[in-house]
């Protein structure tokens, strides 16, 4: 009877498919100094991201939405808490309530997504001390 709460559900945003480089951060973005928007784990993450992109494209969906759908797939009891400052994000998040993925889609992203994949840690060394206190 315990629900989940799924805490930034879109990467930081990597499962946009928006970031395809460190370069399309701007200079001041937080993310630029996050393990895993940087160099090798950047690289590594966004191969997978791009994988999920493809699955979107076929589905005539956005990456985000494909995303945000999965973690639905996962139980009634998670709720994913995607942040935005644009209501046209919202409203885009919202529409992954009418993204039904079959269970061959869901395997699939199991795949490209075990848990433990992410390339690089999942703060920086500070946030990463301050864990588990």
């Amino acid at each position: 009877g315990v629900g989940f709460v799924a805490y930034s559900p879109l990467g930081r945003g990597m499962l946009t498919g928006r970031f395809q480089s460190p370069d399309d951060l701007e200079d001041e973005d937080w993310r630029k100094r996050h393990p895993r928007f940087q160099g090798e784990n950047f690289e590594k993450n966004v191969k997978r991201v791009n994988q999920l992109a493809a699955l979107a494209e076929q589905k005539h969906v956005d990456a985000a939405q494909v995303a945000l759908a999965w973690v639905l797939t996962r139980g009634d009891d998670i709720v994913p808490i995607p942040g935005t400052r644009h209501t046209s994000h919202l409203e885009k998040n919202l529409a992954a309530l009418d993204v039904l993925l079959s269970d061959d889609e869901v395997a699939q992203l199991n795949g490209i997504f075990p848990p433990g994949i992410a390339a690089g840690e999942r703060y920086h060394p500070q946030g990463m001390r301050s864990l588990n206190r």
